[in-house]
C-alpha cells in the first residue's frame, strides 16, 4: 500500500503558458522551458479584464480537485507566461506531478 499523499505546508507553484480565445478550455500539453516544465492551457475566454486568468484558475481547480479560491495567478497576469500558486494544503506535489506526466505527451 502506498503512503498517503502529503499536502504541502507551503504554497506550490506551476508554470503556465496561456492560450486565450481557444475553441475550448483544456490542458493542451507540457512544454519544456528553461525555468522548468510549463503547462500549456487553452481557454475560450478572451485576455481582457482577467477573464482568461479566471478561466485558467477554474480549469486548474477542477483538474486538481481543489477550490478556485485556492488557485491564484501570482505572476504574468497580463502575459501568456504565468506562474500559478496553490494555497498551502490545497493540492499535493504528487497531484501536480501527475498533471505534468499525464499531459506531457500532448506538448
Amino acid at each position: 500500500m502506498a503512503p498517503p499523499a502529503v499536502r504541502s505546508r507551503v504554497p506550490l507553484t506551476l508554470l503556465i503558458k496561456a492560450v486565450p480565445n481557444a475553441s475550448r478550455d483544456e490542458i493542451a500539453g507540457v512544454l519544456d522551458h528553461p525555468a522548468g516544465k510549463r503547462v500549456k492551457i487553452r481557454v475560450s475566454a478572451p485576455p481582457e479584464g482577467g477573464k482568461a486568468n479566471k478561466a485558467i484558475v477554474k480549469l486548474l481547480a477542477r483538474e486538481l480537485g481543489c477550490r478556485p479560491a485556492d488557485v491564484e495567478v501570482v505572476a504574468g497576469a497580463s502575459n501568456p507566461e504565468k506562474t500559478v500558486a496553490f494555497a498551502a494544503g490545497s493540492v499535493t506535489r504528487e497531484a501536480l506531478d501527475a498533471l505534468l506526466v499525464s499531459n506531457e505527451r500532448r506538448g
